[in-house]
This record gives structure tokens, C-alpha cells and sequence, in this order.
């Protein structure tokens, strides 16, 4: 599953049947996990918020999903670390 992920963000061309797919597949394990995209959105505000106090970050480019694991669901975060606080 987390490859179906790095494939949705990643560079590789793909068909569209393919993204398709992709997209679907994030949707159920959005769907499975109970998350609307407004608690998705608070969520990410509230990373953002506590990871801002330790280090300067690209909140631009930075990417949060959910991934599916068997029964379980993850976290998945892509955050560009610019610097470190002190």
C-alpha cells in the first residue's frame, strides 16, 4: 500500500487507469480510518504547529497521508526539514 502512495506523489509516468486506482485506493483507507478531510486538514495544522517549534520546515511541500498496513493504519510523512532550532 505505501507504494501505491509513493507512486500518487512520486515522478513515475503512469496511466491514467493506474492513477485511478491510486487515488481510489487512498480514498478507502481515508474511509476506513474515519478521517474527513476537514480532521485530515486540523490534523496537519496541528503537525505543522509542534514541529515548528523544533525546526524550520517547507510547510509547502510537505505531504501527510494515511497508509494502510493489513488491519492497521499509518501516519505517512513527508516533511522538508530546512534547519533546526536552537
Amino acid at each position: 500500500m505505501l507504494e501505491a502512495l509513493m507512486k500518487i506523489f512520486g515522478k513515475e509516468k503512469k496511466s491514467s487507469r493506474e492513477i485511478a486506482r491510486d487515488r481510489l485506493k487512498v480514498v478507502l483507507i481515508h474511509d476506513r480510518a474515519n478521517l474527513s478531510p476537514e480532521l485530515m486538514e486540523h490534523l496537519k495544522n496541528d503537525i505543522i504547529q509542534v514541529i515548528s517549534k523544533y525546526m524550520v520546515i517547507n510547510k509547502h511541500d510537505m505531504e501527510i497521508s494515511l497508509a494502510n498496513d493489513d488491519d492497521s493504519v499509518a501516519l505517512v510523512a513527508n516533511i522538508p526539514v530546512s534547519k533546526m532550532k536552537h
